[in-house]
């Protein structure tokens, strides 16, 4: 009888670590788990494998060749945009700065082309650099994988390869990205570690150029624009009162009168100033939701995901860090209370700060 029992006991477990018995991708060992769960690590090479993930490749072809004519479709819109809005900028504004002052022309055309190069050059180093690729590491074989080479690896349904924690896939790209932040159809590529440099100062350079557009249109604009018919201004303005309704309303009809008279140099302006000022506006906000993630030590992808982890600590430390200045920057802050700023944001001793 206990020879009976003693067996069955057996089987069970026999059936018990057969159920629970999984292989890990990353070293490919074979791990008795107490219970079932659809996600373990391994203890040897830190792997974690999610057993309930359903790769469905079937529509990612499609898929990434629809996103692929979309992005190409976008940059080249963004293309014609950047070359027309400095070709069309060049032919209105400055035949009227040239006719004010030729020092002031010469140094409003220095200062375009500098900016133009700017902006072309950091959209191309954005747009046709790599965003980053994870690095190449062996796995899937125990003798040569060793303790703890994958610690907190997950493989990649997509690729079928080993996805480092700070990587993301991206389907309109067909491969991981480290660090990614998000996937620009305006670019063509993903902002990831290797571009997100380049996307940021791309994005300054367009806040910076489009403000300078939309002054000098509104300046030049200011000396082509035909005079405003004004006679019907004397019975709105009275010595005791101001209409302003009335007022707003005479202006504007005058305005309007005004712009049917534009020539086609003051149409571009009009057009410069209005789509300028829009851009800039735009691109700003985008550009300040870059700069807080940066602050805050992570990117859009975690911060909507449902980790959310940070990968440094918040701070001013990190976008020095991430434009690339060098950390002893500090020094060039004389004034004591930037110091002691400064030494707060990256956890120094208060008992150190000089007297």
């Amino acid at each position: 009888m206990e020879e009976e029992q003693t067996v069955q006991e057996e089987n069970n477990l026999a059936s018990v670590s057969e159920e629970c018995q999984v292989t890990c991708w990353g070293c490919g060992l074979r791990l008795i788990l107490a219970t079932y769960s659809p996600a373990f690590k391994c203890g040897w090479c830190g792997a974690i494998t999610q057993s309930d993930l359903d790769p469905r490749k079937a529509d990612s072809r499609c898929f990434s060749q629809w996103r692929r004519v979309r992005d190409r479709f976008f940059v080249l819109i963004l293309m014609f945009f950047i070359l027309f809005i400095i070709s069309a900028g060049v032919w209105a504004v400055y035949p009227i700065i040239f006719s004010i002052s030729t020092f002031c022309g010469i140094f409003h055309i220095t200062l375009t082309a500098g900016l133009s190069i700017a902006t072309i050059f950091t959209f191309f180093m954005a747009a046709f650099r790599s965003p980053g690729t994870p690095p190449t590491v062996i796995w899937g074989s125990y003798p040569i994988v060793n303790k703890n080479d994958l610690n907190d690896y997950t493989l990649c349904v997509y690729c079928s390869r080993p996805k480092p924690p700070r990587a993301h896939h991206c389907r309109s790209c067909k491969m991981c990205v480290m660090d990614m932040d998000h996937h620009c159809p305006f670019i063509g590529n993903c902002v990831g570690a290797a571009n997100h440099l380049a996307f940021i100062l791309f994005l300054i350079s367009v806040v910076i150029s489009c403000t300078y557009v939309t002054i000098m249109a509104v300046y030049s604009g200011y000396h082509v624009w035909p005079p405003l018919d004004l006679s019907d201004l004397g019975t709105t303005v009275s010595v005791h009162s101001v209409n302003v309704t009335r007022l707003l309303k005479v202006i504007f009809e005058a305005l309007a009168r005004s712009t049917l008279l534009l020539s086609a140099r003051g149409l571009i302006l009009v057009y410069l100033a209005f789509a300028g000022f829009a851009v800039e506006i735009g691109i700003s906000v985008l550009l300040w939701q870059q700069l807080s993630y940066i602050y805050d030590g992570v990117t859009y992808v975690n911060s909507i995901s449902s980790t959310n982890v940070g990968y440094t600590e918040r701070g001013w430390k990190n976008l020095v860090q991430f434009f690339g200045c060098p950390y002893s920057i500090k020094r060039l802050f004389l004034f004591r209370g930037f110091g002691n700023w400064f030494k707060s944001q990256d956890g120094g001793d208060s008992s150190s700060k000089t007297a």
